[in-house]
């Protein structure tokens, strides 16, 4: 009976061992497969982070001015008449924009959610100059001769590449 006994402990410890390994082991492979399947931060490329700084910095002669210009107190005339809302002007598209477009451009949005990689060529495996984000205005310039790829250049004129036709809409 004391032989069956330990004989018993023996195959239970031994069962039980190897289910708590079993189980340590799937708990490891699950938690390492579901950070592999999720979704990585979208890259921010360097030409996108130039112009995010640059529009979020004051302009230094606008803050010059400002600094520049004396309080001057109401006149009496004033004071009984209603004070007239400052109007500052606001930046409006220049009929000039689309007469800076070369002959059979047009400008278009991006529309590719994860934004476009503008290429040196109009080919897949040539190099990577810059990125557009998603819904981004574009010159389309040309299309290549095959019609897959389009020349674009972004609307501040300072980067140009080849995108694949297909990943951008017309706006105009």
């Amino acid at each position: 009976m004391k032989r069956f006994s330990g004989l018993l402990q023996f195959i239970l410890g031994f069962f039980l061992g190897i289910t708590i390994l079993v189980g340590l082991t799937s708990a490891l492979g699950y938690l390492m497969f579901s950070r592999l399947a999720a979704t990585p931060n979208k890259p921010v490329f360097s030409e996108e982070n130039k112009s995010k700084v640059k529009a979020t910095t004051p302009d230094k002669k606008a803050s010059e001015k400002s600094a520049a210009k004396p309080e001057v107190s109401p006149s009496p005339k004033a004071a009984t008449e209603s004070p007239s809302p400052e109007v500052s002007p606001s930046p409006s598209p220049s009929p000039e924009a689309k007469e800076d477009l070369p002959k059979g451009a047009y400008k278009a949005k991006v529309t590719w959610s994860g934004g476009l990689s503008l290429r040196s060529n109009p080919s897949k495996d040539s190099e990577r100059v810059s990125g557009v984000d998603y819904d981004q205005e574009l010159i389309i310039l040309e299309t290549s001769a095959d019609g897959v790829w389009a020349k674009v250049r972004s609307v501040d004129g300072g980067q140009e590449g080849w995108v694949k036709v297909g990943n951008f809409k017309k706006t105009e």
